[in-house]
C-alpha cells in the first residue's frame, strides 16, 4: 500500500525519489504510514496526500474546496452521529439520499468502522475519503452551536458554591489537562475555568484576558488580533477561578504580591494545545491572561502564509545561500516565527545540519536540532549561539536579536560561513540595518553579509459567509492603484468589500488572519549606502524607484482579491 501511495505521488510530481526514500525510512523507523511521514517533512501538503490516498484507495476525495465536505443541516444529521463518535473516529456525516448516508473518512479502509457506523445509523454507508485537519474543522462548525461559556456562567450564579478551586482535590494531571474528561467535574469553578478554554478554542483565540475592576469583571478574548468582550463569571468566582489556573500550571497559589509565570497542556478534540499562564497583581486584584497555543491551527506551508510570487522567491533564494545574515522584522505576534519556521520547512535537507535557538520553541520541526534559551541558567541567544559554531551547523535560526553580544554573535556566524536567519522588533523592514548598526555591527561587515531584510503584519481575511461588497471613492482607488503599482486598466475587474459579521465569524466580520509582506534582497547599490552611509531615507528612496512591493502595497494586493478591507490595510500599514 505505502509503495502504492509513494507511486502516485512520484507520477503526479509531488515527491521526487530522494524524498520518498526519506518518507518510506521515516515510516518504517517511526512506525507510522507513508502519508503521516510525507506531511511532517513538508513534503506535500495534507490536502495532496489526501487526494493522492483517494486516487489509491479508490475513494471519492471530499474537501472544503471542491464543495462536497459540507454537511446538510436540514437532515438531522446531528443526530445520527453523535458528536464525540465523529472526534473520535474522524468522520463527518454529509447527507443522506436513498436511504443512504455518505460520510466523509479519514480512513474509509477501516470497515470495521462502517460497519459498527452502519449499525448505529441503520443505513447503507457511502463513504468519501478527506484529511484529518478538514474533518475536524468541519465538526467544529456543524456540531459547536452552542455558547457553552455563557450556559455555564448563568448555572453559576444560580448555584454558587462556598469552595474555591484551590481547596479541590485535582482530580486529573495538572500538567495534561484533557477537557473532554474533565468536564464533568463536580465544582463549579472547574467548569467555569473548562468552559472559558473550550469557548476560547472553538473561537480561534489566541489570548484570554481576565482582570477585575471596582463594579465589573472583564473577560476578553483576542481574535484575529483583536480584544472582544465575553460573558465574565461573577466577582465571587474570579479569585477561584485564577487559583485553578496556577494549580493547573504548578505555581504558588498563596503568591498574590509578585507577578507569576507557568504553563500547562490541554488534550482536546484529538489535539494537543498548551497553554502559557501570566498572572499580574493589580490595584484590584490579580490579571491573568491565558495564551493558547494550538498546535493544529499553524500554517507551516510557505505558499499559504501570503507572500506575492516574487516575495516567495526572493525569500527562498535568499534562504538558499550558503552564508549570509537574513533577518525578518515585526511587531510582537506579527508570525514571524512561523514565517521562519515555514521556510526552514521548506528548504530543509538531510545533506545540510539545521539549528534554533529559541525562546519558545513554538514549532516542533522534524529533522531540526531546536534549543530553549534558559536565561537563568546562563543559556543565553549569544552564548547558546557560540556553543552552536562548535556543532558544525550549516543553517542557524536565532528566535531574536535582543542586545550587542547576540547581533555581534550573528555577524561573526554569517561571515564564518554559516547561513543566519533572525528576527528584529523594528517598523519596517529597511529599519532593521540602522538598528543592527547601533547594536554594535561595523557596517563594512553588514554591507557584505547581509543578504535579505524583510518585514510582516497579520491582516484579518473577510468571513466568506457574511462580506458585503461596496464601491469605494475614487479618489481611495486612485491611493490603491499607486501605492500599489497596479495598472488602472484592471480596475474594472474589483469587487471591494467590507465586514459585516454573522454566526459563523462570531460576529466579528472575519475568519482567520494572513500576513503581508515587504521582502528586500540586498542589492549592490543598497551594500554602498549601507557601507558610506546609513541614510535610511536613501535606502528606501532606492527600493521604491526598483518597484519592490511595501508592506501597503502588498496589503492592497489583499485588498484586490477581495481577501480583506481598504480599513484594515490603513489601520496597519504606513504610507512610503
Amino acid at each position: 500500500m505505502a509503495k502504492e501511495l509513494g507511486d502516485i505521488l512520484l507520477e503526479q510530481g509531488i515527491l521526487d525519489e530522494e524524498q520518498l526514500k526519506r518518507a518510506q525510512l521515516y515510516a518504517k523507523q517511526n512506525n507510522t504510514g507513508l502519508a503521516e511521514a510525507v506531511i511532517s517533512f513538508g513534503f506535500a501538503t495534507e490536502e495532496q496526500v489526501t487526494a493522492a490516498r483517494a486516487k489509491h484507495l479508490s475513494f471519492p476525495y471530499a474537501s472544503k474546496e471542491n464543495g462536497i465536505l459540507t454537511p446538510e443541516r436540514e437532515q438531522n444529521l446531528q443526530g445520527l452521529i453523535p458528536e464525540k463518535f465523529a472526534r473520535d473516529n474522524f468522520v463527518v456525516p454529509l447527507f443522506i439520499e436513498d436511504n443512504e448516508l455518505a460520510a466523509a473518512f479519514y480512513d474509509p479502509s477501516n470497515l470495521f468502522l462502517i460497519d459498527n457506523l452502519r449499525m448505529m445509523v441503520g443505513k447503507e454507508i457511502q463513504p468519501f475519503i478527506a484529511s484529518k485537519s478538514q474533518i475536524l474543522s468541519v465538526i467544529d462548525s456543524f456540531y459547536g452551536n452552542k455558547n457553552l461559556l455563557e450556559e455555564v456562567v448563568n448555572e453559576a450564579e444560580k448555584t454558587p458554591e462556598s469552595t474555591t478551586a484551590a481547596d479541590e482535590d485535582v482530580q486529573i494531571d495538572a500538567g495534561n489537562l484533557d477537557l473532554d474528561k474533565a468536564a464533568g467535574s463536580s465544582s463549579q469553578y472547574i467548569k467555569l475555568v473548562n468552559a472559558i478554554l473550550k469557548q476560547a478554542i472553538a473561537e480561534r483565540t489566541s489570548d484570554i484576558h481576565l482582570e477585575m475592576f471596582d463594579e465589573r469583571v472583564s473577560l476578553r478574548f483576542r481574535i484575529d488580533g483583536s480584544l472582544y468582550e465575553r460573558t465574565p463569571p461573577n466577582k465571587e468566582s474570579v479569585a477561584a477561578i485564577i487559583s485553578r489556573i496556577k494549580i493547573l500550571s504548578k505555581l504558588d497559589i498563596a503568591e498574590k504580591r509578585l507577578p507569576q509565570d507557568g504553563s500547562f497542556g490541554l488534550k482536546y478534540q484529538n489535539r494537543t494545545i498548551e497553554v502559557r499562564v501570566s498572572v499580574c497583581p493589580a490595584v484590584y486584584g490579580e490579571k491573568l491572561v491565558l495564551r493558547i497555543l494550538d498546535r493544529g491551527t499553524g500554517e507551516m506551508n510557505v505558499d499559504k502564509l501570503g507572500f506575492e510570487p516574487e516575495q516567495k522567491q526572493a525569500f527562498l533564494e535568499a534562504a538558499n545561500l550558503p552564508h549570509g545574515l537574513i533577518f525578518l522584522t515585526g511587531p510582537t505576534g506579527s508570525g514571524k516565527s512561523t514565517t521562519l519556521n515555514a521556510i526552514l520547512t521548506t528548504i530543509r535537507t538531510p545533506k545540510l545540519n539545521f539549528m534554533t535557538l529559541e525562546d519558545p520553541v513554538e514549532y516542533k520541526l522534524a529533522g531540526i536540532s531546536q534549543v530553549q534559551v534558559k536565561p537563568q541558567i546562563g543559556l543565553t541567544f549569544a552564548a547558546g549561539l557560540r556553543s552552536f559554531l562548535r556543532q558544525d551547523p550549516d543553517v542557524i535560526l536565532v528566535g531574536e536579536v535582543r542586545d550587542t553580544e547576540t547581533a555581534e554573535a550573528c555577524l561573526k556566524a554569517a561571515l564564518t560561513g554559516h547561513l543566519v536567519l533572525s528576527t528584529l522588533h523594528t517598523n519596517d523592514a529597511l529599519g532593521a540595518i540602522p538598528r543592527l548598526i547601533d547594536m554594535g555591527m561595523e557596517p563594512f561587515l553588514l554591507s557584505s553579509s547581509l543578504e535579505l531584510v524583510a518585514a510582516q503584519r497579520l491582516v484579518r481575511i473577510l468571513c466568506p459567509y457574511c462580506k458585503t461588497p461596496y464601491h469605494p471613492e475614487s479618489s481611495m482607488i486612485a491611493k490603491i492603484i499607486n501605492e500599489g503599482h497596479f495598472n488602472p486598466k484592471d480596475v474594472s475587474t474589483w469587487t471591494f468589500y467590507k465586514a459585516v459579521g454573522c454566526p459563523k465569524c462570531v460576529g466579528t466580520g472575519y475568519q482567520g488572519r494572513r500576513a503581508i509582506y515587504e521582502v528586500y534582497r540586498v542589492s549592490e547599490q543598497l551594500r554602498n549606502i549601507i557601507y558610506k552611509t546609513q541614510d535610511l531615507v536613501e535606502m528606501r528612496r532606492v527600493m521604491n524607484e526598483s518597484g519592490v512591493l511595501n508592506l501597503r502595497g502588498n496589503g492592497w494586493r489583499k485588498v484586490v482579491k477581495g481577501l480583506t478591507t481598504v480599513d484594515e490595510i490603513l489601520g496597519i500599514t504606513t504610507e512610503g
